[in-house]
């Protein structure tokens, strides 16, 4: 598994964790503190407490439904390309921005 591989994992297991704190220590060890989210909802949610509050929203909206990172599309230079799953209802891609070994920004879209 390549670094790109392995830090995207790491963002959707961050999506997928349910205990805040395990979810905070995480966001530490692979976000830069400053990074930021968006998507079809979330104009852009900047640092660990916007993303948290955004993950716990979708855990009520999703229930026990988890996040799949699927496939490094394509890459270059500090970003990538990646697809995921929500379960079996939605599927979708993610440009990462990375910050050396941790991830800067992730832009969302639901396919």
């Amino acid at each position: 598994m390549s670094t790109t591989s392995e830090l995207v994992q790491k963002y959707f297991d961050i999506w997928n964790e349910r205990d805040a704190d395990t979810r905070l220590a995480w966001m530490k060890a692979f976000l830069t503190e400053d990074s930021t989210y968006s998507d079809h909802d979330y104009e852009v949610l900047r640092g660990y407490d916007a993303l948290t509050e955004a993950i716990g929203t979708a855990h009520g909206k999703f229930g026990d439904l988890t996040f799949t990172f699927d496939t490094v599309v394509a890459e270059h230079h500090d970003r990538a390309l990646v697809s995921w799953k929500l379960g079996t209802v939605a599927s979708g891609f993610n440009v990462v921005e990375f910050d050396g070994n941790r991830i800067r920004s992730v832009v969302g879209f639901v396919a």
